[in-house]
């Protein structure tokens, strides 16, 4: 993106500091598993199967790599092995050949070693950390991994990787296993201890992930824009809520990128269930869960800030040895937790914009293209923004007022806070609006400010009373939902989805990076390879199409469903019979459109 303006230094302005600012509550809607009869069957089933996953602190993470040939991985064990992950193409690990008219079965994998440390105490027993990277990954190539816990082997698990001219994420935001404690659920009378609102939470995430990847099955790696967990006053408190995280089905075959939110950020459970690539470990302000990171993937930079650390300087020097690693990177996005720009009540006019005029100007110095965040429970997407070019108070942890935090949309009776406030939301009014482009803006100034909601629904807050100027769309539909993210070399495309129904909660957005060109050069048709296909449930089929001319400016390809029950689409063309009926499946480039009628049986 092209950027001209005048910036003040962002390590002058960005002082040290770290602030702990406390969670406001929730609004009494939130998503109760027990009164769902549709699924009463399988919360049943959750709640004895929960009694073995609470104490089951050894589960294996997945995060991606510093790029996308490696993975990373991380786990707790009760003894101190060598800590080992076996890696092979093969699911029984092992290959065939033939010699002589007879079979020999051979080993087949590669073994990689990583660090094991003692790290607690869990209920008298001792816990330790193991962190294993593995290399010489192929793209569009399924892999079998087992790891070595307490001295044997688990079973084989699988992944695939992707292709990095061509894939797809799943955004989401504020997990927060355990959030739903104090609220009561339908099959009882009691307020939730911190165990069952963890047991109803890692239920609700787990039906997310499964959800989306059932929908999305194209999905390479999740980005979690932090609040994993909830628990910020007990150490060992955490980690049921960090087991019922870490048992989501999708988790075995899918790396998920962690963001350090205000709840992760009290403790070192973190940094030592997940493996993450890059650490900072040089930052000066750093928390106890651990640092900023950055990876790649295919033309993508990716950087995880903790904002929790109000030391700007610690994240600008993250930044700069982040792009120093990939000078060629096309598309740079960010995650971090707290909404700089979001739309919620509890935190988009107080805690979450304490860093606002130190990162508006970080991110337009170097060129970020997007910024995904959580912490406000609400969902909403800004248009296009940079800094105003202006000075600025930088906020730190010594002129933080507790006004600034406290005071929300306005709501007090005392005038002096409420004078204290404004100086700091004007302050804040840091920003240009530069470009209000809905649907598809091509090479556009500033920055995309994402807001995700839970995808839990362990909680949630209300949105703010007045829209502000910078938000082009917002909602609160009291559902947990996901976002999911498709990236090519010209074009970054977000949906967002609602997990009970499927459906879209917003309009799509795309940004796509290409020469500007004569507007003659348009597509002028797109053909399918197939126009009607007979399917059974669950098989597949993949659409080709093929866009006229080659050379068309606005030839990326976008497919749909017109009954998703029956048929899904992924954005790669492959078609997944769902259930018997009829679906049309459409692809359009431009303004052409070409279909193919599926019928399931």
């Amino acid at each position: 993106m092209r950027k001209s303006r005048l910036f003040m230094s962002a390590a002058a302005a960005c002082l040290a500091g770290t602030m702990a600012v406390t969670g406001f509550a929730a609004t009494e809607h939130w998503n109760d598993n027990s009164g769902k009869k549709a699924i009463s069957d399988e919360w049943s089933q959750w709640k004895t199967k929960w009694e073995t996953i609470k104490t089951d602190y050894e589960k294996v993470s997945m995060v991606p790599g510093a790029d996308a040939t490696k993975m990373n991985y991380g786990w707790y064990s009760k003894t101190q092995d060598e800590a080992k992950v076996r890696v092979s193409t093969n699911p029984d690990m092992s290959k065939t050949t033939e010699k002589d008219g007879s079979n020999t079965y051979s080993e087949n994998y590669k073994e990689f070693t990583g660090t094991s440390k003692e790290y607690k105490k869990i209920d008298d027993v001792t816990y330790y950390a193991n962190k294993v990277t593995i290399t010489d990954l192929k793209e569009n190539t399924t892999y079998y991994y087992q790891c070595l816990v307490d001295g044997k082997w688990t079973a084989a698990k699988k992944f695939r990787t992707g292709d990095t001219s061509d894939f797809s994420f799943l955004y989401v935001g504020d997990p927060q296993i355990g959030a739903s404690k104090g609220q009561t659920p339908t099959e009882g009378s009691e307020a939730q201890s911190e165990s069952i609102a963890a047991r109803n939470d890692a239920f609700s995430w787990n039906k997310t992930l499964t959800a989306a990847i059932s929908d999305h099955s194209d999905i390479d790696f999740i980005v979690s824009a932090g609040d994993q967990i909830n628990n910020t006053g007990d150490d060992n408190g955490q980690e049921y809520e960090y087991a019922g995280f870490l048992s989501a089905d999708v988790l075995v075959n899918v790396p998920v990128a962690p963001t350090i939110g205000n709840h992760d950020s009290k403790f070192a459970n973190y940094q030592n269930h997940f493996n993450v690539p890059n650490a900072y470990t040089e930052e000066k302000d750093a928390t106890p869960a651990g640092n900023d990171y950055y990876y790649t993937y295919g033309d993508a930079l990716f950087i995880v800030l903790n904002t929790n650390n109000y030391n700007c300087a610690d994240h600008e020097a993250l930044i700069k040895k982040a792009e120093a690693a990939a000078p060629d990177a096309r598309w740079k996005i960010v995650t971090f937790h707290h909404d700089i720009y979001g739309s919620g009540y509890d935190h988009s006019d107080s805690d979450g914009i304490v860093l606002r005029t130190q990162l508006t100007t970080l991110l337009d110095k170097y060129d970020i293209d997007v910024v995904l965040q959580g912490h406000d429970h609400t969902y909403s997407r800004s248009y296009m923004l940079t800094s105003d070019g202006k000075a600025h108070t930088a906020y730190t942890k010594e002129n933080v007022k507790n006004e600034y935090l406290n005071v929300k949309d306005g709501k007090t009776d005392d005038t002096a806070a409420l004078e204290s406030k404004q100086d700091y939301l004007n302050q804040n009014l840091c920003y240009k609006i530069v470009d209000k482009t809905q649907g598809t803006i091509n090479n556009p100034e500033g920055v995309l400010y994402m807001e995700a909601n839970s995808a839990t629904g362990s909680k949630y807050y209300n949105l703010i009373s007045t829209q502000q100027d910078y938000i082009a769309d917002r909602s609160q539909t009291w559902t947990p939902t996901y976002s999911v993210v498709n990236i090519t070399k010209d074009s970054f495309t977000i949906n967002t989805y609602d997990v009970n129904t499927g459906d879209k909660i917003d309009n799509s957005f795309t940004i796509t990076k290409k020469k500007e060109t004569n507007n003659n050069n348009t597509v002028k048709s797109i053909k399918l390879n197939k126009t009607k296909a007979t399917l059974n449930k669950g098989d597949k089929i993949t659409l080709k199409a093929t866009v006229t001319p080659s050379d068309a400016t606005d030839k990326k390809v976008t497919f749909s469903s017109s009954d998703k029950k029956v048929a899904v689409v992924y954005s790669k063309g492959v078609v997944t019979a769902k259930k018997a009926g009829k679906a049309t499946i459409t692809a359009k480039a431009g303004t052409k459109k070409a279909s193919c009628k599926i019928t399931v049986k």
